[in-house]
């Protein structure tokens, strides 16, 4: 019988710590449900002593998703455990994930302990852990630099504290493949209450072994491995679940243990993270990258025609990619669409299928074909849930050598007044920004801006991110479009109407500048 695999996706946790991949809650939940959908069994869906809004998203995935285990984390003190379990009340299965540095650098450097210390904080957090669930997971950070004989004796006394699970991170992504199997191997081996408890690996990206490392990890031994959707993460990020599940899949034969994963959901959960994220998946990416399936080389276009598996070891329908990829234009109305998006695998109520089919035919009069990935940054763009309290009507620009960059915005109110305005910058942009500002009475900061093209070509569609300091806040907007000057506007604004709709201090502001 085989030995199954626990997944462990903390792509809403370490994922989120990606560099400017920072998703609100409404967000965050949509991810869960996919993930939930994917069949992972374990959902790390925050850190919730970190800030209010971890905290809410957390306890809002605990309410509403079911048949998945949910995990707060925390460190071994009780303020992060009682904050994890307040988080959790509501979950049908929770999970405190507790952690505590072990390694002699981390133990000399940042936590400034003994050994002994180290023992007696990670036992009592588990036990206190404990008081509220029965599922408790235990990180000693910075395993995989951790002294051996050190690391043997807090696996053993945080098993017999009553830990469940026993991570063992390489978190810093020190590891070769030999060393850590050798690693876990030794633990299953040396640690006398090993038995009781599960293995678990969370291994980083630093030399580009994760998966490798968590592969050679379940030939020693390991039940568990921790990993996140497109291997996004802290620094080169984590070992990407897409490629440890199909590795193990594909390559049954060798390592004779499978997951609970229904893959034809990756393509799917890796398109919905990279669009909410803004983290986009490199086109030779393994399992779900855009040309992982795609063949050029006449030799390999021969063979693939006469037999797939001549150059394909996975079907490309096993993980949700398409065969075929049908091109829809202007002409096309909306029974074409609504099938197309079906195909896709989403499902749109009509009033977010009617904005995607108006936002479908501004463009389709831009481009003369719309491709998939411009159906999904559609859909990504309405499907968030951000009210209309500002709406951009339309935009000038001047600019050029020797010119002052000028813009002017004329924006709808949600009472259906016009707002017009006019200023100038340091360049187009910077101008654009500052008449919103004017018009809205909504300052803000620009922090981030990323442009990005959808499609290939001279009518590609952009697709702009931004991050906007409001307030000492940081709020993500995005937006798409053919002109990346309105496309940038629409960003901005998505960053002001969550305000706007959320943050009563701005109401008196509002009426004095638009008379709302």
């Amino acid at each position: 019988m085989d030995n199954n695999i626990t997944i462990f996706d903390t792509t809403l946790r370490d994922g989120e710590q990606s560099p400017g991949a920072s998703l609100d809650i409404h967000e965050k939940v949509q991810i869960a449900r996919q993930l939930a959908l994917l069949n992972v069994d374990v959902i790390e869906a925050g850190f919730p002593v970190t800030s209010s809004g971890d905290f809410e998203s957390v306890k809002r995935i605990a309410q509403e998703i079911r048949g998945v285990s949910v995990a707060g984390l925390a460190r071994a003190v009780e303020k992060d455990i009682d904050s994890a379990a307040k988080a959790l009340e509501k979950a049908e299965k929770p999970r405190i994930h507790i952690f505590l540095a072990t390694s002699e650098i981390h133990r000399k450097y940042k936590l400034l302990k003994a050994k002994e210390e180290i023992i007696h904080l990670a036992v009592k957090g588990v036990t206190y852990a404990r008081k509220f669930v029965d599922d408790v997971e235990f990180s000693p950070e910075d395993a995989s630099r951790t002294e051996l004989d050190f690391l043997i004796q807090v696996v053993e006394a945080v098993i017999d504290a009553g830990a469940k699970t026993v991570n063992i991170p390489d978190t810093v992504g020190y590891a070769i493949p030999d060393q850590y199997e050798s690693l876990i191997r030794g633990l299953k081996e040396n640690v006398k209450n090993i038995e009781r408890a599960v293995i678990s690996v969370h291994c980083h990206n630093d030399l580009g072994l994760a998966v490798a490392n968590s592969l050679a990890a379940v030939k020693a031994g390991a039940q568990q491995i921790e990993c996140t959707i497109n291997g996004i993460g802290e620094r080169a990020g984590n070992a990407a679940l897409e490629e440890v599940v199909m590795a193990i899949k594909t390559r049954h034969d060798f390592y004779r243990c499978s997951t609970r994963i229904h893959t034809r959901e990756l393509i799917a959960t890796s398109k919905l993270v990279s669009t909410l994220t803004g983290l986009r998946v490199q086109r030779n990416k393994a399992i779900v990258g855009e040309n992982a399936f795609a063949h050029q080389s006449g030799v390999h276009q021969d063979g693939v025609l006469k037999e797939r598996t001549t150059y394909e070891i996975m079907s490309p329908e096993d993980v949700g990619h398409l065969k075929t990829k049908i091109v829809l234009g202007k002409l096309s109305g909306r029974h074409a669409l609504k099938n197309r998006i079906r195909e896709l695998g989403y499902e749109l109520s009509e009033e977010e299928f009617e904005r995607a089919f108006e936002e479908f035919k501004s463009i389709a009069d831009k481009k003369k074909e719309i491709f998939d990935e411009d159906i999904e940054a559609i859909i990504g763009i309405e499907k968030m849930e951000v009210p209309t309290i500002f709406q951009l009507v339309s935009l000038s620009i001047s600019c050029g050598p020797n010119v002052v960059p000028t813009a002017g915005v004329r924006l709808k109110l949600h009472d259906g007044r016009i707002v017009d305005n006019a200023t100038i910058g340091d360049g187009p942009i910077d101008a654009l920004f500052k008449a919103i500002d004017l018009s809205t009475g909504i300052p803000g900061k620009l922090r981030d801006y990323n442009i990005q093209a959808v499609t290939s070509g001279k009518d590609a569609m952009g697709e702009v991110h931004v991050r906007v300091d409001i307030d000492g806040k940081i709020i993500g907007g995005r937006a798409i479009s053919t002109d990346i000057i309105e496309a940038s506007a629409k960003a901005y604004l998505n960053t002001i109407n969550k305000v706007a709709a959320t943050d009563p201090k701005y109401t008196v502001y509002q009426q004095r500048v638009t008379g709302l």
